[in-house]
């Protein structure tokens, strides 16, 4: 094992002792787990918030087999504090990203997270902390969605609905930079106003806007492609503006009509994938919106803020922050 000297015996960390609420969600002094030959781990800067943590806070994915306490946190980033010996291409201070789903020692919600080394990479250089915490998952799914499930070609029309929170805002990001013609979905008008920021040809509120008309009238053959982020009545006005033969693709766990064809897919750590999206991120920058950012003490204020909806972008924890500072980008 390689070590900068610096990890303690013990650490900080969010955890649950039970599933329920965002009270569940409070600090532990808990062991910092030791590293094997092929393990990272990593002393935390930045670990993200999204609707997944909350599903695990509450016990929606639960299979028997949990241990308590469990600490949350699919993705972050920070610095390599400690390497196993059969890691090879990172070094003890890289700053890097991860995503430490299906981790058995715990997740981002500390101040370290341990690793395989094969859910870790270093970060983008455009970006800083704050962003490359945000964007593991949602940047993994986006180009999945994009690239893997959609092949959106340049000249194409893209349909992006529930385009304002994580994923969408990058994958509408990916899109133009296809070349693709993208026409995207908000539900207020300040998420319409984020995504023109973002670059999005058409930029609709569905409280507002009818998104049948607009697309139909940006693309009167019918639009090529979908991303369906979300669910609901205004998906149904979304998938009657696709052309014929026309594809639908989706996140695993956002529900499209019955008997609609649509390709489902997951943004999954890999090696391959990570340096795929660290090789489009250094191609040219990608917007990284953070809507509110918290300390590590706040975790379950972010989470209450996370539930009330409406995030644009992305919500972040910062492990050192000296104090909570919500909604500091809209």
């Amino acid at each position: 094992m390689r070590t900068d000297g610096g990890a303690p015996a013990t650490m900080r960390a969010v955890a649950i002792d039970a599933f329920g609420g965002p009270e569940r969600l409070t600090v532990h002094e808990i062991a910092v787990p030791a590293v094997d030959r092929h393990e990272v781990l990593i002393r935390v800067d930045t670990a993200s918030v999204g609707i997944w943590d909350a599903k695990v806070r509450r016990g929606q994915w639960a299979d028997g087999h949990e241990r308590f306490p469990m600490v949350l946190g699919f993705d972050g980033a920070g610095t390599i504090a400690e390497l196993g010996d059969d890691v090879h291409g990172l070094h003890l201070g890289d700053a890097v990203y991860g995503y430490a789903y299906g981790e058995g020692d715990g997740g981002f919600y500390a101040e370290y997270v341990l690793l395989s080394a094969e859910h870790v990479a270093p970060m983008p250089a455009s970006l800083d902390f704050r962003e490359a915490g945000a964007i593991p998952v949602t940047g993994l799914t986006a180009l999945a969605g994009i690239d893997d499930a959609l092949g959106l070609r340049a000249g194409q029309t893209l349909l992006v609905h529930g385009a304002t929170a994580g994923v969408g805002t990058v994958a509408v990001q990916l899109a133009k930079r296809r070349g693709a013609r993208v026409i995207a979905t908000a539900n207020g008008g300040d998420g319409r106003e984020l995504l023109r920021r973002l670059g999005v040809d058409e930029a609709v509120d569905t409280q507002h806007d009818d998104v049948l008309a607009i697309a139909r009238r940006v693309a009167p053959n019918g639009v090529d492609a979908i991303l369906a982020l979300a669910g609901g009545r205004d998906l149904e006005r979304c998938i009657a503006a696709l052309r014929e033969g026309g594809t639908i693709a989706h996140p695993n766990g956002v529900a499209v009509p019955a008997g609609v064809p649509a390709r489902a897919f997951d943004g999954v750590p890999t090696p391959q994938t990570f340096a795929r999206l660290t090789a489009t991120i250094d191609a040219a920058p990608i917007d990284v919106p953070i809507t509110a950012t918290y300390s590590l003490d706040d975790a379950a204020e972010a989470h209450r803020r996370l539930e009330r909806g409406h995030v644009l972008g992305k919500i972040v924890l910062v492990v050192d922050a000296e104090e909570a500072v919500e909604e500091k980008v809209a």
